[in-house]
C-alpha cells in the first residue's frame, strides 16, 4: 500500500509539472549569426592548415600533369599494389598512370588504399564531407588503412552549415541516406586513454586538391 501511494505521489508531481508553463530564458539567442571570426586567408589555405592540424596530408595540384605526377609518386613511394576505387574518372586516371584498380566489394577487404571523390571540403574544420550518393558508397571511406580524396577548389566551403546548404541545392528532395564528415585519420583514446590510430577507419587521410576539376578530363 505504501509503495502504491509513493508511486501515485510521484506521478501526481510529474503531471502537475507538465501542466505548468515555463518561460524560455534563452528566447533571444541569435541562432543565425556566424559564430566564427572572418577568415583572413583563402579557403584552400585554411583547409590545408586545418587538415594538417588533425593529422591529414595535403597535396596541391595546379594542372592535370601535376595531379598525375604527384599521385603516381605518392603511390610508388607507398608501394601500393592494390588500389580500390569505383569512380570511372579515377579508374581512367589510374589506368593512364599504369596502376591497376579494383572495384569489386570482395577486393575491398584486402586492399590497403581507396581513392574516392567527395561532396565538399570544410575549410574551418579541415574536414571532408562524403555521402552515400557517390560512387564510393559507404565502405570505401572506412575499411582500407589509407584513404585518398581527390577534390577541386570549387568544392571547398567555409562551414558545415554551408556544406549542407549546397548539398540541399545539389540533390534537392532526393538527399543521400548517409552523410559523413571525415576529420583526419581515424583515432580513439577510449581504452585506458591510450591514443590508437585507425580504430574505426583509415590510419592515413590524404587530400589531393586540384585547381580545377581535372578528373572530368579522364
Amino acid at each position: 500500500m505504501d509503495e502504491s501511494t509513493s508511486r501515485e505521489k510521484i506521478l501526481k508531481k510529474v503531471r502537475n509539472a507538465s501542466m505548468q508553463h515555463a518561460d524560455n530564458p534563452y528566447s533571444n539567442v541569435d541562432l543565425d549569426s556566424d559564430i566564427y571570426h572572418p577568415m583572413t586567408e583563402e579557403l584552400e589555405v585554411v583547409f590545408a592548415e586545418e587538415l594538417q592540424l588533425v593529422g591529414g596530408y595535403f597535396v596541391y595540384c595546379e594542372s592535370p600533369k601535376e595531379l598525375e605526377e604527384n599521385l603516381s609518386r605518392f603511390i610508388v613511394g607507398q608501394q601500393w599494389k592494390r588500389i580500390f576505387t569505383k569512380s570511372p574518372a579515377i579508374k581512367a586516371l589510374l589506368s593512364k598512370l599504369q596502376f591497376t584498380s579494383y572495384s569489386d566489394k570482395d577486393d575491398l577487404i584486402n586492399t590497403k588504399v581507396s581513392i574516392t571523390e567527395c561532396e565538399f571540403l570544410i575549410a574551418r574544420l579541415g574536414s571532408v564531407m562524403v555521402s552515400s550518393k557517390q560512387f564510393n558508397g559507404r565502405g570505401m571511406n572506412f575499411i582500407p588503412d589509407n584513404h585518398i580524396i581527390i577534390a577541386s577548389r570549387s568544392q571547398i566551403v567555409s562551414t558545415v552549415k554551408e556544406a549542407f546548404k549546397q548539398l540541399n541545392l545539389k540533390y534537392e528532395k532526393n538527399l543521400p541516406s548517409m552523410t559523413t564528415l571525415i576529420t583526419g585519420p581515424s583515432r580513439t583514446a577510449d581504452i585506458e586513454k591510450t591514443l590508437v590510430m585507425g580504430a574505426h577507419g583509415p590510419r592515413n587521410l590524404v587530400v589531393f586538391l586540384m585547381e580545377e576539376d581535372f578528373l572530368s578530363k579522364y
